[in-house]
């Protein structure tokens, strides 16, 4: 049996309990939570006639706007080696599945990762992210794994990585990045980099992709699913990595994708091709999304860390990645806590705060930590939304500020 992803768990069950009228706080799932730029809904609305399927890799107009915004980025990019599919999600597993090996991740990761490695039968070896930063594993203690891993019979291959990070929301440091790429390079891994949050990166903390680095054994995903908040699209693309690996990764990959999702939909193609080509509305809608982010996310970071909590200071994206360990041997004996889900599970029912538990992304079960997402706290419909991303204050929007008012409530009468 494969369960249902976490994050979509948790999402329908915290809508459940608000649509039942409950006060609970949404800070489980992380949808961009913001409206679609008009000049977009122009474009779907011009290409809604086009229903003929396109080729497999995507439309030679999308993929070469791809590569253009791989271009800018500091990774030169061929429009061969792009491919566009319903989603990054699809281009990760498709990778996976391509690609020959066991799997790398950090801990914490997302948590599709692992699970469709599972799905594909590979063996996971998960590795402690630094102290400061997550996304990537730590260098040290990733070079020393991989060969007890091998030593054991472990065939560990591919090595994902976050950037900005999803659940930590932190970027990693270029000199860490450059460490990691290092190590993968020593031991011959192939580098799955997910960049999907990468324009939400904070600024002075900006994205320094593997491919820029190691671009011949680096496979970067990306989508407009974030940065945009086009999630319901399912608008992905890849850069496969340049020389040998690229060349046998290409036909294995297209492969995938003809037999499991055929192509992108040809009007969500002709929406890539515009938004990928970054007119000047794109530019500016995605900086205020990336000013109003990084806005709520700092505040909701300074209620965690004076109720007590431990935790990476943020640098990109919507999430915090709390640790209320400081607060355990009062709480454990007062409410019979224990696990990671104890904790969220009574914040969740008694203090109205949803968030999703840590071992979700392969943290340690007992662990006190888990994942925020501030990303649904910009307003209950397109109007608030609209204002939250415009505001000059978002923070002191009525809405806004009533939903941190309670989240600072909340992690008063916890840690009090």
């Amino acid at each position: 049996m494969i369960p249902e992803s976490a994050t979509l768990a948790i999402d329908a069950r915290i809508r459940a309990k608000q649509a039942a009228g409950e006060p609970v706080l949404h800070l489980g799932f992380g949808e961009a939570g913001l409206p679609v730029l008009p000049a977009v809904t122009e474009v779907l609305a011009a290409a809604a006639d086009r229903n003929a399927y396109g080729p497999v890799v995507g439309s030679s107009s999308a993929r070469e706007a791809a590569a253009g915004y791989l271009d800018r980025r500091g990774i030169p990019t061929d429009p061969a080696r792009v491919l566009l599919a319903p989603g990054s999600k699809a281009l990760l597993f498709g990778a996976m599945a391509a690609l020959p090996g066991d799997v790398v991740l950090p801990r914490p990761a997302w948590v599709s990762y692992a699970a469709q490695a599972a799905m594909l039968g590979r063996r996971v070896l998960s590795v402690p992210v630094p102290d400061s930063v997550g996304g990537v594993p730590d260098p040290e203690v990733l070079d020393a794994e991989i060969g007890r891993a091998r030593r054991d019979g472990t065939d560990p291959r591919i090595l994902v990585t976050t950037m900005p990070d999803n659940p930590t929301g932190t970027v990693p440091p270029g000199e860490l990045v450059k460490q990691v790429c290092e190590v993968a390079e020593r031991h011959d891994l192939i580098v799955v980099s997910d960049e999907i949050y990468r324009d939400l990166a904070w600024p002075g903390h900006e994205v320094v992709s593997p491919a820029s680095l190691i671009p011949d054994r680096t496979f970067v995903t990306c989508g407009l699913s974030k940065a945009m908040a086009l999630g319901g699209y399912r608008i992905g693309f890849a850069r496969l990595p340049d020389g040998s690996v690229g060349d046998r990764l290409r036909p294995d990959l297209a492969g995938v994708a003809s037999e499991v999702w055929s192509s992108l939909a040809a009007p969500m193609q002709a929406v890539a091709a515009y938004v990928l080509h970054e007119p000047t509305e794109v530019v500016d809608h995605v900086r205020a999304s990336r000013r109003l982010h990084r806005t709520v996310a700092a505040a909701a970071y300074d209620a965690f860390v004076d109720a007590g909590a431990v935790c990476r200071p943020p640098s990109g994206a919507f999430y915090l990645y709390p640790d209320l360990a400081a607060l355990r041997p009062r709480l454990a004996r007062r409410h019979r806590l224990e696990s990671g889900r104890d904790l969220t599970e009574w914040l969740l029912e008694e203090h109205g705060i949803g968030v999703l538990v840590g071992s979700a992304f392969g943290d340690d079960p007992d662990a006190w930590r888990f994942r925020v997402a501030t990303s649904l706290l910009y307003g209950a419909d397109d109007e608030q939304r609209w204002s939250a991303l415009h505001s000059a204050d978002p923070l002191a929007l009525p809405w806004i500020a009533a939903a941190l008012t309670q989240l600072r409530r909340a992690l008063t009468a916890v840690a009090g």
